[in-house]
């Protein structure tokens, strides 16, 4: 009888094993079934340097953008986060219009639904105000709200000035880089939207320096 119970529990390791590795290679989980939150915010001027022909809101003239809302992304422990668990419909224009407030293009919201959003297992309506009320509650630090002129900044140093800002540990924020620039500043979230410490499946830059281009 011992063993047969031993057998059921290799067996049942081995498959919850399996389970984590088929997550971690990219398949995505059902609806609902993830572990925190990842806000995005993506530094503004480094990415319009880097598309010149975007002419959306965020990188027109005297727009003094900054930090942007680029997402809410539901976020796994131990392995890559979920993605497209679900069909999507088509974010309400209702919704869209609204959400024209935080994220600089409609196109953007309806992909950040069909990747991300239909992963919290929420509706689009319940998703977006989730999505609003992370943007809201994290702050972005005066120092860079009207960065000028541009600089290269320690990695720590930033994330320091997010945990200060937010009165939060330095741990719950990581930095995303591309060839020595700032991609963006990524918070990480319980699902009831308080800061928490990120997990090492949230990369973060292999530099210890990035360029911030000033606000324009």
């Amino acid at each position: 009888m011992k063993r047969a119970m031993s057998l059921v529990a290799v067996i049942l390791s081995c498959l919850t094993m399996a389970g984590a590795v088929k997550r971690s290679q990219g398949e995505s989980s059902a609806p609902g079934i993830f572990d925190y939150y990842l806000l995005a915010l993506s530094w503004a001027p480094n990415y319009c340097a880097g598309h010149p022909g975007d002419h959306s809101k965020e990188c027109q003239a005297g727009a003094n953008a900054n930090f942007v809302l680029h997402g809410l992304w539901p976020q796994s422990n131990i392995a890559s986060p979920p993605v497209r668990c679900a069909p999507a419909h088509p974010v309400s224009s209702k919704i869209v219009r609204h959400m024209l407030e935080y994220f600089p293009t409609r196109s953007l919201i309806q992909h950040e639904w069909q990747q991300h959003g239909v992963c919290s297992g929420l509706s689009a309506a319940d998703y977006f105000k989730k999505v609003e009320q992370a943007f809201n509650a994290v702050k972005v630090p005066e120092e860079f709200q009207r960065l000028d002129p541009g600089k290269a900044f320690n990695i720590a140093d930033i994330e320091r000035s997010f945990a200060q800002a937010n009165n939060a540990q330095p741990e719950a924020f990581r930095i995303s880089c591309h060839s020595g620039r700032l991609v963006s500043v990524e918070a990480c979230l319980s699902k009831d939207l308080d800061l928490q410490a990120c997990t090492a499946s949230v990369r973060e830059c292999p530099a210890q320096q990035v360029l911030m281009r000033p606000v324009k």
